[in-house]
């Protein structure tokens, strides 16, 4: 493997800068999810330049190709995300976002370019592996019911049904050129949850005539955190958060009702289904209490993700072979939630992170934030390892 290892490292280096301006191109024009159409043309006519053809179209913004090797054999999935999100960007860079409202801040530019240059790469390979390559550049990550769970019933993992997917995700808190894995449960689950308490308004001087919703609510919210402390499995990590309430316009008037949002993330699907019918149980019965009414509505969300504990084992060395040891490191638990769990239920699943982080050039701020950067030299990991785990695992079935 030393000798395809060299290899794909040198077409790492010798591809990089066009990656690097496909990188760019990108940040400076992102899309909202599900609306990244001039992004899925891009994408096309990059793969074509690659002299790559067989390009399919999927749940209308997604694009989707298979590369075949010499001979038959497993098929792997590589899946990278195109979407952005509705942030104002702030950094002042020759390629800030065009797009006003619009940023790259999750680093989904980095996962497209990165599977971009997986491709080109990949298309110089084809006789050093047996078998199928399926890339995937999905739309809508960042928007329930994401794009994984539509590309999915759109049959993505149909014709051929890849043995194994692989994905990749930017991490500021590693720095470039590291990588971190974690074996079995990774990200958390991740619903909405909205409440409506429903009181009887008035004069504020006489709460005695009054439902007061905004009192209601605070116990709702107060009780409701007994459902985690108390209720739950403290083996299975859980977290119930509220991040808005909306209720009243002014200081001396009990107003009708009040608005409270929240999410709820865990790693277990039992005990997601019950506590999310705890929530909907305690609030009500709270309110009830107290004379008030609780309307509860549960946006269901994406469910854990889950690393393969074979597959992941493999990639973790395969990745110390292509890296060295030291820069492959055992990552925690994460409490965000990413739409590769669609995937991760469906089929063995490896989701990594890639270190993005360059203390001395300033780029530390965390994804989801204004001012998100990566140290570009990523791309080259992002790429290489890719290519490499890729063609390893179906050198390995053979």
């Amino acid at each position: 493997m030393s000798e395809l290892i060299a290899e794909i490292k040198k077409l790492s280096e010798d591809h990089f800068h066009e990656i690097l301006e496909t990188r760019r191109h990108l940040h400076a024009n992102p899309e909202l999810s599900f609306k990244e159409f001039n992004t899925a043309s891009f994408i096309e006519s990059k793969l074509k330049e690659f002299g790559i053809s067989h390009i399919e179209r999927i749940c209308e913004t997604g694009v989707t190709f298979c590369l075949k090797g010499k001979e038959s054999g497993g098929t792997i999935a590589l899946r990278a995300d195109i979407d952005a999100l509705p942030i104002s960007e702030e950094n002042e860079i020759a390629y800030k976002s065009t797009n006003k409202g619009v940023m790259h801040a999750c680093g989904h530019d980095v996962h497209t370019a990165s599977l971009l240059g997986a491709a080109r790469i990949l298309s110089q390979l084809t006789d050093q592996f047996n078998g199928t390559i399926k890339f995937i550049f999905q739309p809508g990550e960042e928007k329930s019911p994401g794009g994984a769970s539509m590309l999915i019933k759109e049959g993505i993992l149909r014709n051929p049904t890849p043995d194994a997917i692989l994905g990749q995700h930017v991490m500021p808190l590693i720095p470039e050129g590291k990588v971190g894995f974690r074996k079995g449960k990774y990200m958390a689950s991740a619903d909405e949850v909205y409440l409506t308490v429903k009181g009887k308004g008035g004069h504020a001087a006489m709460p005695e005539n009054c439902i007061d919703p905004i009192a209601i609510a605070g116990q709702i919210i107060v009780s409701l955190q007994q459902i985690v402390s108390r209720m739950a499995d403290p083996k299975i990590p859980s977290v119930l958060s509220f991040g808005k309430i909306a209720g009243g316009s002014i200081n001396n008037v009990i107003p009708n009702e009040v608005r409270i949002e929240g999410t709820f993330r865990t790693f277990d699907e039992d005990w997601r289904k019950l506590a999310l019918q705890r929530i909907k149980d305690v609030s009500q019965a709270v309110a009830g209490a107290m004379g008030a009414t609780c309307e509860v509505e549960i946006a269901s969300g994406y469910p854990y993700l889950i690393n393969d504990e074979a597959y992941t084992e493999r990639n973790i060395l395969a990745a110390e072979e292509y890296m060295g040891k030291e820069n492959v490191l055992k990552i925690a638990l994460w409490t965000a939630a990413e739409d590769f769990a669609f995937y991760s239920h469906e089929i063995p699943g490896c989701f990594y992170r890639l270190g993005t982080r360059n203390e001395e050039m300033g780029i530390t701020s965390g994804v989801h934030t204004p001012t998100f950067n990566v140290d570009e030299n990523a791309l080259k990991t992002g790429m290489g390892l890719l290519s490499y785990l890729a063609v390893n695992e179906l050198n390995c079935a053979e």
